[in-house]
C-alpha cells in the first residue's frame, strides 16, 4: 500500500505544476531502507505564488504558494485518521524531525532556487480526528515533532478526480483510471463529499 500511496502523491503535486523527485541516496547493500525514507516525496515549486499563511491542515487552494519540500507518507495501515496514540507510538516522525530539511536541499540542490528555499515538511495522512481534543492534541504532537502542515489522502484524491475530468496525452494509468470511473458514474462530481469536499471545493 505504501508505494501506492507514494504514486499517488507524486502525481498529486505533479498535475498541480510541481516539480517532484524521490529520494536520490543509493540504498546500502544489505541495509533495509527506512520506511519514512522510502515514502519521502520532494517537490519544488518553479512559479512559487505569494507566500501566504496557511493553516495547518493544507487543501489544494493551498498549494501554490509552496515552493520547496518533502512530503512523508503515512497511511497508517487503513486506519481513516490518526489518533494522539498513534502518534506517540514508534519512530516514524524521526525523518521529518531529523533529516527532512537535509534531504529536500538535497533533492533539489542542483536549483540555487531550490536549495535556498526554505523546506517545508508536510505528513500526508489518512486525516485528523474530528472531534475534540484528540484533534488539537494530536495537531500539538504533530508540530511538537517538527511536521509543518498535513494533507489527508482524501484531499489527493479529490484532487485528483478533478484533474482526471479531461484527458490529456500522456496520462497516467492513476487518472486514466479516476476519469473512467467518472465516465461511467461510479465516481460522481455531486458525490465528491465521500472524498473530502464538494465539488466546488479546491481541495
Amino acid at each position: 500500500m505504501a508505494g501506492f500511496d507514494d504514486s499517488l502523491v507524486r502525481e498529486f503535486f505533479e498535475v498541480n505544476g510541481f516539480f517532484v523527485r524521490q529520494s536520490r541516496k543509493a540504498p546500502v547493500a544489505g541495509k533495509r531502507k527506512r520506511p519514512e525514507t522510502e515514502g519521502a516525496v520532494f517537490f519544488h515549486n518553479p512559479v512559487p505564488a505569494t507566500p501566504r499563511e496557511r493553516a495547518f491542515q493544507l487543501f489544494g487552494s493551498d498549494l501554490p504558494a509552496l515552493t520547496t519540500g518533502v512530503a512523508v507518507v503515512r497511511d497508517w495501515h487503513g486506519q481513516k485518521s490518526v489518533t494522539p496514540t498513534t502518534i506517540r507510538r514508534g519512530d516514524f516522525l524521526d525523518f521529518i524531525r531529523k533529516e527532512a530539511c537535509e534531504a529536500a536541499k538535497e533533492a533539489w540542490a542542483s536549483l540555487p532556487e531550490g536549495e535556498a528555499a526554505p523546506a517545508t515538511k508536510i505528513l500526508v495522512l489518512p486525516g485528523l480526528p474530528s472531534q475534540e481534543p484528540a484533534r488539537s492534541e494530536s495537531i500539538r504532537l504533530l508540530k511538537e515533532a517538527g511536521v509543518d502542515h498535513v494533507i489527508s489522502i482524501r484531499t489527493i484524491v479529490e484532487n485528483l478526480v478533478q484533474h482526471a475530468e479531461t484527458p490529456t496525452s500522456g496520462e497516467s494509468p492513476t487518472l486514466a483510471l479516476l476519469r473512467l470511473l467518472r465516465v461511467y458514474d461510479m465516481v460522481r462530481t455531486t458525490q465528491l463529499e465521500l472524498f473530502g469536499g464538494s465539488s466546488s471545493s479546491s481541495r
